[in-house]
């Protein structure tokens, strides 16, 4: 157990570098790339010039989880994650009863997620525990949504058997993240008959004649929905491809050319394995619909719409430009002619690199479990047929842009800040959604 900056402590295995949260797993086997074997007197002393270069680096990114009162902020961390929680009341367990789990994208780790984990407990003291997911991480982020989103589900069950007090939960995810949250939540829905006091201060005796002396108690029947046994509040995305990335510019570093995405298309599965298959709509186990188109609707044992509609808030946040890795309709579930103008983007002082808000909105209202009806001599292609699920509830979007930026190249990580260091120009960011937050 070794103590951090800010006051936390943060179980650790012994690595071969001082614990840096700032870095993950690939910064440290980048600064370190010597083998785990006894080192030699050469590589003792290479080594320890990268403890030095480690230590500096700490220290320079220090900033990004610096705790300014020096006190109040603990993490628990176990086989399944870390748990962000304040404990300035003086007890040792916290006694909020809001959990927001943080899932990380492809081939990310639950360090992404630091900052924005400092900042909401920070902000929201005695509110809420934050949890860093682990489940899916580096190479297990190759394994598919539908692994991934298996092995969320039993994480965030886990979770909550750690927490007994908590009452309500929300999610916040960022990249392929967002489609393994959304596949969690249809696996964690549950929606059952309940009952609930009523108090009525009046009733008739068999007279018929009312009597205000005393309050008559019964019992309301309703329907409640849930996850994970707990009650939604927020399920929020950031730079989600929520429409797949197949063509149509959804991988804007192909540059639309339609050459490249085909090439993109057929090849995504030797780079990122079954979630390259699930992302580029390429899968067809058993003969059935690709998995994201299947994601928009509900099926007898995974309900994905019904979870997603049970959240009171659903919130994508999309960079408008410079995201080389998901495009801006994917991430936003818009339509070319639905993306903002140019003329309409605003800029505001609290959040400079907010640009355009759109508040709750229902696109469409149509069955997305139709078949394809024709336009022509075309059918509706699939990234419609998404739009049109995905919408059935309403939706806020937030776009980002950091264009004025100098991490503009590097927008997907700076929309969520992922190494505070690099990424440092997206806390507006992640202010913007904790001070909107629904608690």
């Amino acid at each position: 157990m070794l103590p951090s900056n800010s006051g936390s402590v943060l179980p650790t295995k012994p690595p071969l570098l001082p614990p840096n949260p700032c870095l993950s797993r690939f910064d440290v086997a980048f600064f370190n790339p010597q083998p785990r074997s006894r080192p030699t007197v050469g590589a003792t002393h290479k080594l320890s010039i990268n403890l030095v270069r480690m230590e500096v680096i700490r220290r320079l990114g220090g900033g990004c989880f610096k705790n300014p009162n020096g006190k109040g902020l603990r993490v628990e961390a176990d086989s399944g994650g870390e748990d962000f929680f304040d404990v300035s009341t003086g007890v040792s367990k916290p006694v909020s009863e809001h959990l927001v789990i943080m899932v990380n994208g492809i081939i990310g780790s639950p360090s992404d997620w630091r900052y924005a984990a400092e900042q909401f407990v920070k902000k929201l003291p005695d509110k809420v525990i934050v949890h860093r997911s682990e489940c899916n991480s580096s190479r297990l982020t190759f394994d598919g949504v539908d692994t991934m989103g298996e092995r969320l589900a039993e994480e965030v069950q886990s979770v909550v058997r750690r927490w007994p007090q908590v009452q309500k939960i929300s999610f916040v995810a960022h990249s392929l993240g967002g489609l393994v949250a959304r596949y969690a939540i249809g696996r964690l829905y549950d929606y059952s008959l309940t009952s609930r006091p009523v108090v009525t201060s009046a009733t008739k005796n068999d007279f018929g004649e009312e009597q205000t002396e005393y309050s008559k108690q019964c019992l309301e029947q309703y329907y409640k929905a849930t996850i994970a046994g707990l009650e939604p509040v927020n399920f929020i995305t950031f730079a989600t491809p929520h429409l797949g990335s197949r063509g149509h510019k959804q991988l804007p570093f192909l540059c639309g050319l339609p050459f490249l995405e085909r090439r993109a298309s057929q090849t995504a599965h030797i780079v990122a394995g079954r979630s390259g298959k699930h992302l580029f709509l390429m899968d067809s186990d058993d003969g059935k619909p690709p998995l994201l188109l299947r994601m928009v609707g509900d099926s007898d044992d995974l309900k994905f719409i019904s979870a997603l509609r049970a959240f009171k808030r659903r919130v994508a946040y999309a960079n408008a430009n410079y995201d080389h890795m998901v495009g801006w309709r994917t991430s936003s579930i818009r339509r070319q002619h639905e993306l903002p103008k140019a003329n309409l983007l605003v800029v505001d002082e609290k959040y400079p690199h907010i640009v355009y808000i759109e508040g709750e909105t229902v696109k469409d209202n149509l069955n997305p479990n139709k078949a394809s009806s024709p336009i022509g001599d075309q059918s509706i292609d699939l990234e419609e047929e998404m739009i049109r699920g995905l919408t059935q509830v309403p939706w806020e979007r937030v776009d980002v842009s950091f264009q004025k930026s100098r991490q503009r190249y590097i927008a997907h990580s700076t929309i969520q800040v992922k190494t505070y260091w690099l990424n440092s120009d997206g806390a507006d960011v992640v202010f913007h959604m904790i001070d909107n937050f629904l608690l």
